[in-house]
């Protein structure tokens, strides 16, 4: 954050200097600021949220602009200045923090979480660094956890010691360490913590003094108090009901997995020590750069808070984060020395198309459109280069015509995915199969016989019918198999056996459940009420949960398992 008067002084004079710079460079072609500013062209009013952007090559900063209002209150504008949230690209810096302790042999990759955690429960395989970093340690998300447990994400401060305490409770994984891919903030939350216990400081204070610091990110640091004076503060906004905006900030006091505070400006500093690697070294940046491999030596897009993917047939590595109102994304073109930051302070800003976009001015108009790739999926071997969680789909490719005495209505309805009990909705919509609920969502373009691709991405989804029940395989981003379901409509009197109390000793949580109006509701002191969808016998689905209901030896119901898209099987028992 701000330092000295006379540290601010000087960097103004910096500040200066690099916008006349800017200026000298950009005289030779006045026509590219103007197409970098009309990509913001919706944004660049006073009377809105807006977005910041600052595009780098080979390391410098050469274009940085803000758009719309910082604060629609007092009329301030965005600029380059302007301090946002950044939520998951906070990942990268915790992710550099730990790789800092392992070039000093302080820790190890391979190193268990429970010998620095040792409130993490033994869940019996061991659960290492590397696998938080590479979200295959099989963690049931923070996020999705404190939902079901009542918490509120914007009304409810949540501190590191909540995630800890969460997390302890816990009885069961997603899945066994090293087997699967799935994003999970609880893994960097504890990085955090490991960083904070090893070092002797907390884990604002490290990062300042190894990372922000030395890289003179003046207007950067974690904000591990909610309450604490930000100045040039960027608020963020969400529809209001009357038409316009409310705030919408976060109010946790959580990090490592979220919570860094930054300027697009102070983010070239970070993207220069990229070619510089003058905080870490050249090991250091190889550690946060190296992609995950699974038990089957199957390597995944996901480095360490950096996820590679490609883009017009580049290269990319980057990451985007989400909290609140805030929207962020931060792309870097390696094999074309090409960065692009842009901050947002509104949900339906979408900086991910945005970054491209303002990417695309700067990329060559011969440059291919073939072989983008979206966020998640697991690579075939170490030799691919693959996608990651700051890429884009693949453009889309001819349909080829389902045959005609195939329809379409044998595979609609609800899917189950066994491992975690989560569904998926599929419908037609306008002649086209379509994706309703469940991890992904949209319109299934037809590649061949039985195989689709998810419109705006590279998954691809496989029906199997050999066994008079309608198989899912969905590989790349959302992967898994799922099984069609019978349809399930029950009645009042069905619904009857699944009222009543259940309580979660995983999530210190009761609900209550009746049937209402000839529906089963879940009520809540936090959560209100919510009405229980019918998915396939015994299970139902509330507001991005799943809940699948089970019964004892004599028949009777006994308690039922919540899960979501990040958070798979948790235990509910009937009381």
């Amino acid at each position: 954050m701000s330092t000295r008067e006379g540290t601010r002084t000087a960097a103004l004079v910096v500040g200066m200097a690099g916008v006349l710079a800017l200026a000298v460079v950009w005289a030779q072609d006045p026509g590219v600021e103007a197409r970098v500013d009309q990509v913001f062209e919706r944004w660049d009013r006073p009377d809105t949220p807006g977005c910041a952007v600052s595009v780098m090559r080979d390391g410098r900063l050469v274009y940085a602009h803000g758009y719309g209002s910082a604060n629609l209150e007092y009329d301030i504008p965005i600029t380059p200045s302007s301090v946002f949230h950044v939520a998951s690209i906070s990942k990268q810096f915790t992710a550099m923090a730990v790789a800092l302790l392992v070039s000093e042999g302080r820790v190890s990759w391979d190193d268990d979480i429970r010998r620095y955690v040792p409130e993490v429960p033994d869940f019996g395989p061991r659960i290492t660094l590397g696998h938080l970093a590479h979200h295959t340690s099989g963690l049931r998300d923070q996020w999705s956890l404190l939902r079901m447990a009542g918490w509120r994400r914007e009304e409810d401060v949540v501190r590191q010691v909540d995630v800890l305490d969460l997390t302890s409770r816990q009885r069961a994984l997603n899945f066994e360490p090293g087997s699967e891919f799935l994003y999970s903030n609880t893994g960097y939350t504890l990085l955090a913590v490991v960083v904070q216990r090893v070092s002797g400081q907390s884990f604002r204070q490290f990062t300042e003094a190894r990372i922000f610091g030395p890289l003179g990110m003046r207007e950067t640091g974690f904000a591990d108090d909610h309450t604490a004076i930000v100045r040039r503060r960027a608020y963020a906004y969400a529809p209001g009901d009357d038409g316009g905006y409310r705030v919408s900030i976060p109010d946790f006091d959580t990090v490592g997995a979220t919570g860094l505070l930054t300027t697009v400006e102070d983010l070239a500093r970070w993207d220069r020590n990229f070619y510089t690697a003058e905080v870490g070294g050249r090991e250091v940046l190889a550690d946060l750069h190296r992609r995950g491999t699974l038990r089957d030596d199957r390597v995944i897009s996901y480095a360490a808070g950096l996820a590679h993917g490609v883009y017009r047939g580049h290269a990319t590595v980057g990451h985007g984060g989400a909290d609140a109102g805030y929207r962020a994304e931060f792309l870097r073109f390696p094999d074309r020395r090409l960065s692009v930051a842009v901050f947002c302070n509104f949900p339906s800003s979408d900086p991910d198309r945005l970054v491209r976009a303002v990417a695309d001015v700067y990329l060559e108009p011969a440059d291919s459109d073939e072989g983008e790739s979206t966020p998640g999926s697991v690579l075939p071997s170490a030799a691919s280069d693959g996608p990651g969680t700051a890429s884009r789909a693949p453009v889309s490719r001819p349909a080829t015509a389902v045959e005609a005495d195939d329809p379409l209505e044998e595979l609609i309805g609800f899917y189950r995915r066994k491992e975690s009990d989560t569904p998926l909705h599929l419908i037609v919509r306008e002649g086209a199969l379509t994706i309703l609920s469940g991890g992904s969502s949209g319109t299934l373009v037809p590649i061949g016989l039985d195989r689709f691709r998810l419109d705006e991405s590279s998954t691809v989804a496989t029906f199997d019918r050999s066994t008079g029940v309608a198989t899912l395989l969905l590989s790349g981003p959302g992967e898994g198999t799922f099984t069609q379901q019978p349809r399930w409509r029950p009645s009042a009197v069905e619904l009857a056996p699944f009222a009543g109390s259940y309580y979660s000793a995983e999530l210190a949580v009761q609900y209550a459940l009746s049937v209402d109006r000839g529906r089963l509701v879940l009520r809540h002191r936090k959560l209100g009420t919510l009405p229980l969808t019918p998915t396939y016998p015994d299970g139902f689905f509330t507001a991005g949960f799943y809940l699948a209901f089970t019964q004892g030896v004599d028949g009777a119901v006994d308690g039922f398992t919540m899960s979501t898209a990040r958070a798979w099987k948790v235990r509910f028992d009937r009381q």
